[in-house]
């Protein structure tokens, strides 16, 4: 059920600047440029709440520049809570496009909205992109691979589960674009938050506790001038997991052995996930956590489950 309220953004999608959506504060002091982005996909909801949210309650950088982005607002504008799947994208998944050969070719809408997005990510240190799932499932974070990402989840505190995971095979997405998949930049930072089922309202929450510490963490405001309830409890750990598999629907037929919610712990190798063209797609070792199971988004390249285990420092 699609219980989280459609934000009005009519407002917040002119921007003050000359790309449409798109927000850019300055203090006119040194430190770091922290972008937010939004959107990416036009049925993720939490965080345009989350944007909507920052920009009524008047916090601006004291450090260092801040940049709002509202991503996919054309995606959003087709959104329906009784199939809010269809507004997912246009005509392509906006977060598989970030690679010089997809953006020097933007022959789709969702493309071409992101070369308008490109030069504000170009002028970023660090990223946290918003975003929810397809299926009820406490919040995630998803740091990639290098290590800064992994500590900089930590420092956040919240939430309780980090994914180490190294992107999809159907395309790159804006997280890892450019500057934030290079090892040798040590300076930026991006992290992609999971912030809970789309039409849950507690997504909603969870995406505001995630850029008010991203805020602080960056250092470009200081924690006084953060809301007191914006901030979520933390819990006693937080638990890395690296995904060590990514199962890929090979066509149509594929289908799980159960209704699986996400960060199931299977203790024996060899459990049955499910099945991919009548084959067994089974867990490779003991304990393998499943990060994300969901078919919603069926198609032949997409990716259908994740496979973790704890992170191996």
């Amino acid at each position: 059920m699609f219980t989280l309220a459609t934000p009005d953004l009519q407002a917040e999608r002119i921007g003050n600047t000359d790309t449409p959506g798109v927000w850019h504060f300055s203090s006119g002091q040194p430190g770091r440029t922290l972008m937010v982005s939004a959107l990416v996909h036009g049925n993720e909801l939490c965080g345009a709440w989350a944007l909507k949210d920052l920009l009524t309650s008047g916090i601006r950088p004291r450090r260092g520049s801040l940049i709002l982005a509202f991503c996919n607002l054309a995606a959003f504008d087709t959104f329906d809570p009784a199939n809010h799947d269809a507004s997912r994208f246009l005509d392509e998944d906006m977060n598989r496009a970030w690679t010089a050969e997809r953006l020097d070719n933007p022959t789709t809408r969702d493309r071409r909205r992101a070369v308008e997005l490109l030069p504000w990510l170009k002028r970023s240190d660090w990223l946290l992109d918003l975003h929810s799932m397809h299926e009820p499932s406490e919040p995630l974070q998803l740091t990639g691979l290098l290590p800064r990402n992994i500590a900089l989840a930590l420092k956040l505190k919240t939430p309780r589960h980090i994914i180490v995971d190294a992107g999809h095979k159907d395309g790159t997405r804006m997280r890892d674009y450019g500057r934030y998949s290079d090892a040798t930049d040590a300076e930026a930072c991006s992290l992609l938050v999971e912030c809970g089922y789309h039409g849950d309202p507690s997504s909603h929450a969870v995406a505001r506790d995630q850029v008010a510490r991203m805020l602080m963490a960056a250092d470009i405001v200081d924690a006084a001038d953060i809301p007191s309830d914006w901030l979520l409890p933390e819990p006693e750990a937080q638990h890395v997991l690296e995904v060590t598999h990514a199962i890929v629907a090979p066509s149509m037929n594929v289908r799980f052995s159960q209704d699986w919610k996400g960060l199931e712990r299977l203790p024996e190798a060899g459990s049955i996930i499910g099945w991919a063209d009548d084959q067994p797609i089974v867990t490779p070792y003991d304990n393998c956590t499943l990060i994300m199971p969901s078919l919603r988004q069926l198609l032949p390249g997409v990716t259908v489950v994740r496979l973790a285990r704890d992170y191996r420092h």
